[in-house]
């Protein structure tokens, strides 16, 4: 009898790499998303681009803005397919709030850094941003060098010694 496959532990759809880079990443939130059947699909095959989202506010409800599902050729004829459209957050009104009012008061951006499950759930984290200079991305480039530079170092030392 073949063994079963092992699932993986790392339960990340997709990750916005770009939004580390481009902010300072403050406060980060685990909301629930509201999907169809189609994009929950699409996240079991790994079909979702994070790239250019945020998160927006109005009328006391959270919404992701710019997520791409691409939908999978075997998705239902009868029902309409728009990859790039508005989906709703599902937050308590308390975090919306609290939200909104760092939006507005001190200059913050609400971004989504990662799509993941839990259970049988697609969950988005979502985090508070404050946009990063250019000066500010090159400091974060260099440390980073270092860091990479200092591991290698560490790791030539230890095999030769």
């Amino acid at each position: 009898m073949a063994a079963k496959p092992k699932k993986s532990s790392d339960n990340t759809i997709a990750r916005n790499k770009k939004a580390g880079h481009d902010y300072f990443l403050e406060e980060k939130i685990e909301a629930g998303l509201e999907l169809e059947g189609w994009e929950v699909k699409s996240c079991r095959a790994g079909k979702v681009q994070l790239t250019d989202t945020y998160v927006f506010i109005q009328n006391g409800e959270a919404f992701l803005l710019g997520t791409q599902f691409t939908p999978l050729n075997t998705t239902s004829a009868h029902t309409s397919v728009d990859p790039g459209r508005t989906r709703k957050l599902l937050l308590h009104r308390k975090e919306i709030n609290r939200l909104k009012a760092a939006i507005e008061a001190k200059g913050y951006t609400l971004l989504c850094t990662s799509l993941f499950w839990k259970g049988h759930l697609v969950k988005a984290q979502i985090a508070l941003g404050k946009g990063k200079a250019q000066h500010d991305k090159r400091d974060a480039k260099k440390e980073q060098d270092w860091k990479r530079q200092k591991q290698r170092i560490l790791s030539s030392t230890s095999k030769q010694g």
